[in-house]
């Protein structure tokens, strides 16, 4: 076993450790593979290894390597059985100018966060007549630093998104802290949980809300026991 498929592996033991100990499904999760600044071969190797949802967070490299792995895919040597197309996820800042960029190419952008960027997508979406998914960022840390919309603002920004017609809001995103504090990166997910199944249960989204993107390397295990459906991991599959 190659080292990408042991450390694969025991990512996908932990994930289902920690689904036992939430007592939820494996099936309910969904593994995002961060290609950030990893080689073309090591990708080639997960898709191989069967992952399919692959992310990125810069657009000039997603766009370089969503056509690499094009290229690998047409030929046909992704695996014996293949399981179905790359889906990539746009999981980092996305500026305005850069959305007709990502389009053609993203299958869920994870980091809409104001109302501009949001119509943004939307009308190119119509140019286009595609409807991607879209997850709403939520800063749940109150990180100055750190990207996404306040909570206390969340369900206002969400209403106002629903009503776009050429995109659907799909769930929300958030990220914890960079600690040791396991506390703290806990109390972050609750939070971004909390506000997610509040925003269900006011009917203000569509039938399609049902994800909630949090969990990286660092953190993803108590992500999965707080309720995240996708996770968005990069390092401990690839770090050597």
């Amino acid at each position: 076993m190659s080292k990408i498929a042991d450390k694969l592996k025991r990512v996908r033991d932990n994930i289902n450790a920690a689904c036992s100990r939430a007592s939820r499904d494996p099936a309910e999760i969904k593994l995002v593979v961060v290609t950030k600044s990893v080689e073309i071969d090591e990708i080639q190797e997960v898709i191989r290894l069967g992952c399919r949802d692959l992310g990125e967070n810069r657009v000039q490299q997603l766009k370089k390597v969503a056509a690499q792995v094009d290229e690998f895919m047409a030929k046909g040597s992704a695996d014996p059985n293949p399981s179905g197309p790359v889906n990539w996820h746009m999981i980092g800042h996305l500026q305005r100018n850069k959305v007709k960029q990502v389009l053609p190419i993203i299958s869920m952008v994870h980091s809409v966060d104001t109302l501009r960027l949001a119509e943004e997508i939307n009308t190119e979406s119509a140019t286009l007549n595609i409807c991607p998914m879209a997850l709403l960022q939520v800063n749940t840390s109150m990180e100055p630093q750190k990207f996404g919309v306040p909570v206390g603002a969340a369900i206002h920004l969400a209403e106002q998104i629903a009503t776009l017609p050429n995109l659907k809001l799909a769930g929300l995103m958030t990220m914890a802290p960079l600690t040791r504090d396991s506390q703290v990166i806990r109390d972050c997910f609750v939070r971004a949980r909390e506000l997610f199944i509040e925003m269900r249960g006011e009917g203000i989204v569509g039938r399609e809300f049902n994800d909630l993107s949090m969990g990286m390397s660092s953190d993803y295990e108590i992500a999965v026991e707080e309720g995240a459906t996708i996770l968005r991991i990069g390092s401990a599959i690839f770090s050597r």
